[in-house]
């Protein structure tokens, strides 16, 4: 069970500008990493955009967080497909205004957003994550890109 300093810590982190998608937390002898999959709006309301302009609405963020639950799972490297199977999930929760009223976390605590764990199983794609050659969590997908106003 994971200590009341260790969610203080992780909540710290959370709102440290310079590391706004980065993991937050490992355990070197489970081979656990987690973090922010996809983050759609900050704690304190601002609505992200992405380097290629791009927005993800949570209720979108939400859906395409459980369709990757319900079909993959694994975590890769790069978006390469020779690279995948490389971690398997082991946690998954989508932050929505809904979800956190209703278990309490005060509003402008934490973003909207996808928290992600994963079991890394393979030792070359661990040992990247303990030298700091991956930093963050990446999500892969497609889309199709909408005007503000809703049409294509």
């Amino acid at each position: 069970m994971p200590k009341a300093a260790d969610f203080k810590s992780v909540l710290k982190n959370m709102k440290n500008e310079n590391k706004k998608f980065g993991i937050y937390k490992t355990d070197d002898e489970k081979r656990l990493v987690f973090g922010w999959a996809s983050v759609s709006i900050r704690a304190d309301g601002e609505q992200i955009q992405d380097s290629q302009d791009d927005i993800i609405d949570p209720t979108d963020l939400e859906e395409a967080a459980y369709e990757y639950v319900l079909n993959f799972r694994d975590c890769g490297e790069e978006h390469i497909p020779d690279l995948r199977k490389k971690a398997r999930m082991i946690e998954s929760c989508v932050f929505t205004k809904d979800k956190m009223s209703a278990i309490g976390i005060p509003e402008n605590t934490i973003p909207e957003g996808w928290w992600i764990g994963f079991k890394v199983d393979d030792d070359d794609a661990w040992a990247k994550v303990k030298n700091g050659t991956y930093q963050m969590f990446s999500i892969e997908g497609t889309a199709t890109r909408l005007s503000e106003e809703g049409g294509e």
